[in-house]
């Protein structure tokens, strides 16, 4: 889906508004590692095993076809008016950024965003044959026919020491078939970019200092484990912001 740049390191950070500006991080307390829903055999609440030393890649809203990647970001898999819906242009330049998101504009959804190389839903409205056997929270959703149990779903991502959270929103990089990598943790059946695994949008790669190509691990974690941070501030998509976004009842609309 995408390419791009930049780096840094065990410590969550968390967004100020300040009158001066905006900034995008200040140290606060991890959650650890260790961590666990109440009860593991619940798949809501569990903390799922990490994806370790996932190659990234950088893209955003609105990008348009460049080089190898022939494939544009103004729609989503799952949602085809993304960059509208998002309020514009998710400009990846340092220079178009203000704190953890776009200057030009205030996001409506969650500027913390990522790919993930699988889709539960094919074209006809209907589920694929194995996503109620291979995503583990699929049947205690019970999801209405066609509708994702995917989008929306938040993930930990750690590089070099630091930890975010952020939204699954689109299927990539380059396959959107590849369950046994997503939640069997097989190595990512994509040979491209370095066997790219994870797309992370411009707040991700600016909060955590992580360039495209470069290494990180992540893991599905359940809402109730989030703290809250940059990636509580925006978005009708977002639980922090809209409760009713959140993905036990959406799937059920």
């Amino acid at each position: 889906m995408a390419f791009h740049h930049y780096i840094n390191p065990v410590t969550t950070l968390l967004f100020l508004v300040m009158s001066s500006g905006e900034l995008c991080s200040q140290n606060i307390h991890a959650p650890s590692s260790h961590h666990r829903g109440r009860n593991t055999k619940d798949s809501l609440n569990a903390v799922y095993p990490w994806r370790k030393d996932v190659t990234s890649t950088v893209f955003w809203i609105g990008e348009a076809p460049a080089g190898a990647n022939k494939t544009p970001n103004y729609a989503s898999s799952w949602d085809g008016s993304w960059t509208r819906n998002y309020g514009g242009y998710d400009n990846p330049d340092p220079k178009a950024r203000k704190g953890c998101r776009p200057t030009a504009f205030v996001p409506k959804q969650n500027p913390f965003y990522v790919a993930l190389p699988y889709n539960d839903v094919r074209a006809g409205n209907m589920h694929k044959k194995e996503a109620s056997k291979v995503i583990p929270w699929f049947k205690a959703l019970s999801p209405l026919r066609g509708r994702t149990v995917l989008k929306g779903k938040w993930i930990q991502i750690l590089h070099d020491g630091k930890s975010c959270y952020a939204q699954w929103e689109d299927c990539g990089p380059w396959t959107t078939d590849d369950y046994n990598y997503v939640f069997k943790g097989s190595k990512p059946q994509n040979s491209k970019n370095g066997g790219a695994g994870i797309d992370v949008s411009p707040a991700i790669r600016d909060y955590l200092g992580l360039r495209s190509g470069e290494k990180c691990h992540w893991r599905f974690v359940p809402f109730s484990r989030i703290p809250r941070g940059p990636w509580s501030l925006y978005g009708a998509n977002n639980p922090f912001v809209n409760p009713r976004s959140h993905i036990a009842h959406r799937v059920k609309r």
